[in-house]
């Protein structure tokens, strides 16, 4: 398959749009820096983001019934230098997340009620922007900034932005959620009731809606034209929602769940007829 040339703001940005284009996971993509991009000095002088992607060649395509190992969790190691106090804490809460989140088979976010949230104090609100505020500086990003609000369904929205965000996201987003699990923490040992905290930087959320959505397409597809079972890369609860969701209305498919966290993933299946 041929090449084909991106160019965003960002690094991060043209790989996504390369992934959308060409409705491929992260670990299906090849590609090649053509430009890193600069920021410039107040605007002067920016360059863009350009990459050379292409779909990987080789293409592992799983029949019913599906036996899989459970592949290795990819870890990134960033290069900053976070403050050791602050990076046990951290370690130690990322890993109370694995050994507590243990979800049942979920359903597509239609059908899936959110628990009753409570009214969102002010007191909760400064509670998560001193908590997010601190791991910023931890990190040694200065200069971000943080805006919350409540959002039409009574979740708080936290945005942040600044330079070299894509650290705070991570791969696949895996930064960005383990700092929202920590966020929704706080929050809930701040006040009474369920307050749900949504964490984003640079529109990733909606971008990665996007995506997902592609791809959930695109493998219906592909499972319509071969007939046989796909099994995608293990996602998080939430991405796996989205998944369901966009394929909810095709009657030619269904989607199910298979696995244990943090190696979920949804499975997309042609319906016997």
């Amino acid at each position: 398959m041929e090449y084909i040339t991106v160019s965003a703001k960002t690094l991060d940005d043209a790989i996504t749009e390369a992934l959308i284009q060409l409705g491929v996971t992260s670990d299906q993509l090849d590609y090649e820096v053509i430009e890193k991009g600069s920021a410039g000095f107040l605007g002067i002088g920016m360059k863009q983001a350009v990459i050379k992607a292409r779909k990987k060649i080789a293409e592992p395509v799983k029949e019913e019934p599906v036996e899989e190992t459970k592949p290795e969790v990819p870890v990134k190691k960033e290069k900053t230098e976070v403050k050791k106090d602050f990076k046990k804490d951290y370690k130690r809460e990322i890993k109370k997340e694995k050994a507590l989140v243990k979800i049942k088979e979920e359903k597509p976010a239609a059908e899936k009620e959110e628990a009753d949230l409570a009214k969102v104090e002010q007191e909760t609100i400064a509670a998560c922007e001193k908590f997010i505020y601190d791991v910023l500086q931890a990190m040694d990003m200065e200069g971000v900034k943080v805006t919350s609000t409540v959002d039409k369904e009574g979740a708080l929205s936290i945005d942040m932005d600044g330079k070299n965000m894509g650290i705070l996201i991570g791969k696949r987003g895996q930064t960005l959620d383990s700092l929202q699990y920590l966020t929704n923490r706080v929050a809930n040992k701040t006040q009474d009731g369920y307050v749900r905290v949504k964490l984003d930087t640079e529109d990733y959320r909606r971008r990665r809606k996007e995506t997902l959505e592609n791809l959930a397409k695109n493998i219906a597809s592909k499972v319509k034209r071969t007939r046989r079972t796909v099994s995608l890369e293990p996602m998080n609860p939430y991405e796996r929602r989205i998944i369901h969701s966009a394929l909810q209305a095709d009657s030619a498919v269904s989607t199910h769940s298979e696995g244990e966290e943090p190696y979920r993933r949804v499975v997309v299946t042609l319906v016997r007829k």
